[in-house]
């Protein structure tokens, strides 16, 4: 297959490759619950997916004592390791990986997980040895900063310029455009499309399978 525009396909995990949205924005809510804290409306607190966890928790609670802020990422790490074994890819996407993959481009994570998080996930997936190589917020600048994109295109001798980051929140977007590299956007994770749209993403994908489809003819 000739190749067209990309050759490193950057994705993000949550909300664009596992279906965990629902979860995170729950185990927010009950870690503010624990501490008596206001608890953040679903929206404010699906906001703040994709960052890294000390900048999320600051993001969704900007008016506490900041002294909060470590108790809330206990919290909620507590809760979500309870539940993140429920945790699901979205449909469609060990098939999409597996093609990009047999078809010779380089796949990378970039997340805003914790290195131990995002490594006990994709084994639970059975995805680790599926990525050639993966960025997390707490090796480097949550997004948007443009560092994971800079690192992961240094590592793999790849040009920013044929690099794609595909995301489902506007954090994920903005990182790619700091950084120079491409950007699509899913709509089916935690931001609202017009969040998305207003990013200025390449093409913007409604499903799974839009974006298996647009990859497969146009990456």
């Amino acid at each position: 297959m000739a190749r067209k525009q990309f050759d490193l396909i950057v994705f993000d995990w949550d909300g664009t490759l596992m279906d965990s949205t629902s979860t995170i924005v729950k185990c927010i809510q009950a870690a503010a619950r624990d501490l008596s804290l206001p608890i953040p409306r679903d929206d404010v607190a699906a906001h703040v997916i994709g960052l890294g966890l000390h900048e999320a928790m600051q993001a969704v609670l900007p008016e506490i004592d900041p002294s909060y802020y470590p108790r809330m990422v206990e919290r909620y790490r507590y809760h979500f390791l309870s539940r993140d074994h429920e945790l699901t890819l979205f449909p469609g996407v060990h098939d999409m990986l597996t093609e990009l993959s047999q078809n010779g481009y380089f796949l990378a994570v970039a997340t805003g997980k914790s290195r131990v998080g995002l490594n006990r996930a994709m084994n639970d997936v059975k995805l680790l040895s599926m990525f050639d190589a993966t960025r997390c917020a707490d090796e480097t600048f949550s997004k948007p900063h443009p560092a994971m994109l800079q690192e992961l295109t240094r590592e793999l001798g790849q040009d920013m310029r044929r690099t794609v980051m595909i995301g489902d929140t506007s954090h994920d977007l903005l990182m790619a455009n700091n950084a120079g590299a491409s950007a699509i956007a899913v709509q089916y994770g935690a931001h609202p499309a017009d969040q998305l749209a207003a990013c200025n993403p390449l093409y913007s994908a409604v499903t799974v399978a839009e974006l298996h489809q647009w990859l497969s003819e146009n990456a």
